[in-house]
């Protein structure tokens, strides 16, 4: 652990004492066939100027942007996909996120399970039907990497776990949030990381990008590795979800290939619920448990190894 805590500065507790959930109230899906305009505005997500957690979210940055760095990425690959943690079932990493708080996020101050329950009623809502089941089931569960903030997971910082993704290896966009505190990260003075294209070449595939190290990247390497049959376009999500700069901003598409573009497709579509589902309305875990546990049966083993 000694070695663990020296890759991390400055450590600080990613949990709350915010603790339980609402039951028996009207589910998301319910609220979100009802949406009028005294909901929250697209405009008030994602404000990274004045925002009630602005100067935690800022200090959060400060820490991701300085200390993600192509080496630092690899250390985690080596680190964590082992995957020799923990097993548990998917229900049961879910209910590992109920004391959880991201503090990248200045939307909410939710337990992390409400907002999986929040985006998957939400693209329920707009796609209905068992042909979009694995969509519905990578909303669910595209936030439980976050599992990596848990103490059993040893020493790691909200940084290392959470917040907006970026690729490694080559130059940072400035359409990246908060992309000041590069000037910091030693890979923006390297030789070639701090290239346009750095290791990469135009047209390479995004899946052949190396991204920063999170709960983005781990959940997706868990999916595959345990023979997770989600459809790819679901992993696609899990993966990128975060990619802000990319599939918001339009940044880094000089790296796409055929069939990125569909897969850009989906992830923006799930992007819509992700972000503007983040209402104060709980949903009913007790309601929706039975369902999503028939799609997890559906699409994964009954273990996986963490």
């Amino acid at each position: 652990q000694e070695a663990a805590a020296s890759l991390f500065p400055a450590l600080s507790s990613p949990f709350t004492s915010n603790t339980g959930l609402q039951t028996g109230i009207m589910t998301v899906t319910d609220h979100y066939s009802e949406l009028n305009d005294e909901t929250k505005q697209k405009e008030e997500f994602r404000n990274y100027v004045d925002s009630g957690r602005q100067e935690t979210v800022r200090r959060f940055y400060r820490d991701n942007h300085i200390h993600q760095t192509k080496d630092f990425v690899d250390q985690q690959h080596e680190r964590h996909l082992k995957l020799d943690k923990k097993m548990m079932s998917v229900w049961d990493a879910a209910l590992l996120l109920n004391e959880v708080v991201d503090d990248s996020d200045p939307d909410t101050e939710y337990p992390q399970i409400v907002h999986l329950l929040q985006t998957a009623e939400s693209i329920r809502a707009a796609y209905p039907g068992e042909e979009y089941d694995w969509l519905h089931l990578a909303a669910f569960i595209h936030d439980l990497g976050k599992v990596l903030a848990h103490p059993s997971f040893g020493p790691q910082p909200q940084w290392a776990v959470v917040g907006d993704t970026f690729p490694v290896g080559c130059k940072h966009s400035e359409r990246i949030v908060f992309p000041e505190f590069f000037e910091e990260n030693p890979d923006s003075v390297h030789p070639i990381y701090s290239t346009e294209n750095g290791i990469y070449h135009e047209g390479i595939g995004m899946h052949s990008l190396t991204m920063s190290w999170g709960h983005d990247e781990y959940l997706y390497q868990v999916c595959k590795l345990n023979g997770s049959t989600l459809p790819q376009h679901g992993l696609d999500i899990i993966r990128f979800h975060s990619f802000y700069a990319w599939h918001t901003a339009g940044q880094y598409r000089r790296f796409m290939k055929e069939g990125d573009e569909q897969s850009l497709f989906w992830v923006k579509e799930f992007q819509k619920h992700d972000l503007y589902s983040k209402l104060p309305e709980k949903p009913s875990v007790e309601k929706l448990e039975g369902y999503y546990k028939s799609l997890i049966a559906k699409y994964f083993p009954p273990l996986l190894s963490w």
